[in-house]
């Protein structure tokens, strides 16, 4: 494990965002993410960090970007052992802790962004939570992080054009799966490695929200944007049971009222950005944008759905909602 990374990084201030004077009582806390400063999800990060250290009477949070405190799985252990006390990740990065947690970030599970967010603030969070006391970690909110579309460097119309291509995925199973569904090769990567790894030719496509796709600059190295749509993908705010647990009632609330706003904050401007960057990407990027056929879905949802336990239930929860992607991918 590579904790001893996170104690060094905490002590470089100099990285950090959301520094302010502290009180001289007020517990110090960490905010872990490996994203950059530039992405919307960091923006999220400073607005709830701001909030909080305004209106928190015993706490001071300062964030850390930019994988500073390390990679996602340094910061998913970090937080279950309490090295950093509050992370921004995905689900899945528990996955091996927790599988209904990678299953939320399941390939075609999700029929809305609206699908999503109702099921995974509503009561599907308490259940969630339930099974998250097992590695002494809470989930604070779930926010709408973007949906995933595969970006390649050659062009992708059906499923056979991707036959044998190296795809970079995230360090989950569940990603793994769905890209060998797809006939090629995954490649789990940490995705501050990613872009030499683009570069380089050691992967030949990634898949991740336009806005990360834009946000990490992949455009300059690979140009083909691929609208498979076929994850509508849940990111989390995690907080360490026991720092939770040690927190006021006051400053609870405080808190999950703060991380309630920047959430709403954050899917606002990710639907609102993703709608104009297919034509960024193209007009001002030379990016290709194409929409392939739906051999891609076909041979993804039959290898994915008997891996997800409460894919039923999750469908249920959709029941008088829109029931399309629109407003993330238009």
């Amino acid at each position: 494990m590579k904790m001893k990374k996170i104690l060094t990084a905490a002590a470089v201030c100099a990285m950090a965002v959301g520094v302010a004077t502290t009180a001289e009582a007020a517990t110090e806390l960490k905010w872990g993410s490996v994203h950059p400063d530039t992405a919307i999800v960091t923006q999220m990060m400073q607005k709830a960090i701001e909030e909080i250290n305004e209106n928190a009477e015993d706490i001071h949070i300062t964030g850390y970007p930019n994988g500073a405190l390390g990679g996602s799985q340094d910061l998913v252990e970090g937080v279950q052992e309490g090295m950093v006390d509050i992370i921004t990740e995905g689900p899945a990065q528990f996955g091996a802790w927790i599988p209904k947690a990678a299953q939320v970030e399941a390939p075609y599970l999700w029929q809305s962004v609206e699908h999503m967010q109702k099921t995974m603030n509503g009561e599907y969070k308490d259940t969630l939570n339930k099974e998250f006391e097992s590695v002494n970690t809470r989930i604070l909110g779930t926010f709408y992080y973007g949906t995933r579309q595969l970006t390649t460097d050659k062009e992708i119309h059906t499923l056979d054009d991707l036959k044998g291509l190296k795809i970079r995925v995230p360090e989950s199973d569940l990603y793994v799966k769905m890209v060998e569904s797809w006939g090629a090769a995954a490649t789990p990567m940490n995705i501050n490695d990613l872009y030499m790894a683009l570069q380089t030719g050691t992967v030949d496509g990634q898949e991740n929200p336009l806005t990360t796709f834009d946000s990490y600059k992949f455009y300059e190295v690979v140009k083909n944007v691929i609208l498979t749509n076929h994850i509508i993908c849940p990111n989390m705010v995690f907080i360490n049971n026991d720092v939770w647990n040690n927190m006021s009632e006051h400053d609870q609330e405080v808190v999950q009222t703060a991380i309630n706003n920047a959430i709403a904050w954050q899917d606002e401007q990710v639907i609102s950005q993703e709608k104009e960057l297919q034509k960024t990407l193209a007009d001002e990027d030379g990016c290709t944008i194409i929409t392939p056929d739906d051999t891609i879905r076909e041979a993804t949802i039959p290898v994915i759905q008997p891996l997800v336990d409460d894919w039923d239930l999750i469908q249920s929860y959709a029941d008088g909602l829109e029931t399309t992607t629109e407003a993330a991918t238009e």
